[in-house]
């Protein structure tokens, strides 16, 4: 695994750092291409009003799919047709990140059964709601099971994103890209200040 293609998945109301948190790690990754997508294509709205320009992700090649969270995650948390198209998307990847509210959708594939996971803390119950197979961490900045890394809310998906290099491409290049962000960087997955 190269992160050589990095997918953001994008739908209406999406929480705007939890994308672009992570796209801002990616960027600063020599030879790393960045693709934002959703079902349909065209312009996606988040939920602060950013509007961003989408492929369509079915015809999409990548290596790495990111999910973000955001108040748009409740409604698609139950359209089972949208659901079913994420499973597929999700199980073409090598590896899936989800920030905040983006694991709710991954819990509702089924695809998390049996792993570990965690998701904002102050949606955190809602979430975990969803799906009592997956074995939700509540003390976590982020958790990493098998191709899965899921983060906790918003700005952890920084972490996670600069955890994801660490691991892919070395801690060097990470503290590189964090320092070159001006970004303290929480390398610590358990020291989660926002956990109750």
């Amino acid at each position: 695994m190269t992160l050589a293609i990095v997918s953001v998945l994008l739908f209406d109301d999406f929480e705007t750092l939890d994308a672009m948190g992570p796209v801002e790690v990616f960027g600063c990754l020599p030879q790393c291409q960045l693709r934002f997508l959703s079902r349909h294509g065209g312009e996606v709205r988040s939920s602060q009003g950013v509007m961003v320009q989408t492929d369509i992700a079915d015809a999409a090649h990548y290596e790495a799919l990111l999910i973000p969270g955001g108040q748009g995650t409740r409604p698609l948390s139950g359209d089972a047709d949208w659901l079913r198209w994420l499973q597929h998307l999700v199980e073409r990847s090598a590896l899936c990140m989800s920030v905040c509210t983006g694991s709710a959708l991954l819990a509702r594939t089924s695809l998390l059964d049996g792993l570990k996971a965690t998701s904002n803390k102050r949606a955190f119950d809602w979430v975990t709601s969803l799906n009592d197979r997956v074995i939700w961490q509540h003390r976590a900045r982020w958790v990493q099971d098998g191709k899965f890394y899921t983060s906790s809310g918003i700005s952890a998906g920084i972490d996670m994103a600069l955890q994801v290099v660490a691991d892919l491409r070395g801690r060097e290049q990470a503290l590189d890209i964090a320092g070159r962000m001006e970004y303290l960087w929480n390398e610590e997955a358990g020291n989660d200040p926002f956990a109750r």
